[in-house]
């Protein structure tokens, strides 16, 4: 079943001289419990396709389905009710408040996003904590730990609201090889757990080796796919 649908997406960016033609009729579908890589040069439109996948930003033309929701058609209040429930984020900065502890930090988009009750945070804090191996750092801030922790901590606060997808732009950028091998590991392994959908905006040719379906982007468009197995056709 498909997760998502993309059928002829553009995205233009227009100014009173120029237009930037930044994504170019794409067409691809990606499945559930996906692992799944765009791959590209800087300025392919890795990023811009992540944000209209993230309702961040809208396609100019074209249809673009994620969970069954045609994503144009949201406001931007909408937009943000559709992030919370179905989407989930992981930034190559970690992107950690630094004024809350680890456990805070991932109960955070239980509160602002979900309004999630007291005892299911604690209970599904506790689980995501346990399941990325982080159990005993729930009382440090994010100036205490490592990096490799610090996006530990993003792969739980990204898993904790039970998203069907999420998106993860250059997530092991600043994190060293080896750091970086169990980071992935950890994302498949919580892949294969929850039915998860992953998928990467990177250069890492870590996470593309370790990708089940690859996507190449070449001046917005998509000029090969490479599927391991995975569930996505382009």
């Amino acid at each position: 079943m498909a997760l998502i649908t993309a059928t002829g997406v553009s995205k233009d960016y227009r100014t009173e001289e120029v237009t930037v033609q930044a994504l170019r009729g794409l067409d691809f579908e990606i499945g559930t419990a996906s692992f799944v890589s765009f791959v590209g040069p800087s300025g392919s439109g890795k990023t811009t396709l992540l944000n209209l996948i993230g309702c961040l930003d809208k396609p100019t033309a074209g249809r673009l389905t994620v969970a069954g929701t045609d994503v144009a058609l949201l406001g931007r209040k909408e937009s943000a009710a559709f992030r919370g429930k179905h989407l989930g984020f992981i930034f190559q900065d970690f992107n950690m408040i630094p004024v809350l502890t680890v456990y805070e930090n991932i109960e955070y988009p239980l509160i602002m996003v979900q309004n999630i009750e007291h005892r299911e945070r604690e209970e599904r804090i506790s689980r995501m904590l346990a399941a990325v191996g982080m159990s005993d750092q729930g009382g440090k801030y994010p100036q205490q730990i490592s990096g490799g922790q610090k996006q530990r901590v993003a792969i739980a606060r990204a898993l904790v609201t039970n998203p069907a997808l999420v998106l993860a732009d250059e997530p092991t950028a600043n994190l060293d090889s080896q750091t970086a091998y169990v980071v992935i590991g950890l994302m498949k392994k919580m892949r294969d757990e929850l039915g998860t959908t992953f998928i990467f905006s990177t250069h890492d040719t870590k996470i593309v080796g370790e990708a089940e379906v690859l996507f190449r982007l070449e001046d917005g468009r998509i000029t090969d796919r490479d599927a391991k197995g995975g569930t996505a056709h382009a």
